[in-house]
């Protein structure tokens, strides 16, 4: 993993980055602060996540929950610089399509995956929206450390089923929500917030601002079941191979030894 991967998934979590500012739960204003964080500095300021890797010390390699992919048509929700979309495509998936709400995000992606001689179908929209993605349609849809910032948890994992074929698999992994309540701090973890605190708050990040909203374990849990999926994995383990090579000494590796840092969901669509 990169350190801008163990970077990303440590700095997305209000504990971690300070002084969080809260806000109303405005998705117009939400969505344009996040865009143009995507579209300005934010691979600058918290790099990218990308298969196969599903965050910080959780990889597809060790947990196999794609499995194969040939001739398989995948989708991914928020695609960034599209990373995930060449591991899927080198992997012979038969289509590749995705969903980004940042232009820029959007651009790099295409230009990436045409370097490496691959295409995919790629849109531009908040995931919460309709954006003419087809319906029944898709193997698998997955997401890498992008789900955790939709401003309407219910209606993105409606809208992820409604793509998926009967028995398709969804897969998709964000900072778990334990994480995002606990700092080290002085060779101790201390509880900096409220677990339950579902609240939007707005945080500086360099020359950068994001929006975002730390949901509990059984909000994502019972969303999924409301949207018809029937979960079928969870992973929370961080991977002590995977810390090694990356300073296991360190604060965050530390932290990843004691409570789970990053959740992975498996779900099918029933």
């Amino acid at each position: 993993m990169d350190k801008n991967s163990v970077y990303r998934t440590n700095i997305i979590g209000a504990g971690e980055v300070g002084s969080a500012i809260s806000v109303d739960m405005d998705k117009n204003s939400i969505h344009k602060t996040n865009s143009i964080f995507w579209d300005t500095k934010g691979n600058e300021i918290i790099g990218a996540t990308a298969l196969p890797f599903y965050g910080a010390f959780v990889s597809e390699e060790k947990c196999q929950l794609f499995g194969d992919v040939s001739g398989k048509k995948m989708l991914e929700i928020g695609c960034g610089t599209g990373h995930s979309l060449q591991y899927q495509g080198e992997r012979n998936a038969a289509e590749l399509w995705a969903v980004d709400i940042s232009e820029k995000q959007i651009e790099k992606a295409a230009q990436h995956l045409k370097a490496r001689g691959l295409s995919a179908k790629l849109i531009c929209s908040p995931m919460e929206e309709e954006c003419g993605l087809p319906a029944d349609y898709f193997d698998f849809v997955y997401s890498v450390y992008a789900i955790g910032w939709t401003t309407d948890l219910d209606g993105t994992f409606s809208r992820i089923a409604s793509y998926l074929k009967k028995d398709g698999v969804f897969i998709f992994s964000w900072s778990h929500p334990i994480h995002k309540c606990v700092a080290a701090e002085n060779n101790t973890l201390a509880f900096k917030k409220c677990y339950f605190d579902e609240s939007w708050y707005s945080v500086s990040l360099d020359d950068g601002e994001i929006t975002l909203s730390d949901r509990k374990l059984s909000t994502y849990v019972n969303a999924l079941a409301k949207a018809g999926f029937v979960i079928e994995q969870l992973i929370e383990e961080s991977d002590d191979d995977l810390m090694q090579p990356q300073g296991g000494n360190s604060d965050f590796a530390k932290k990843a030894k004691m409570l789970p840092v990053t959740f992975v969901i498996k779900a099918r669509k029933l």
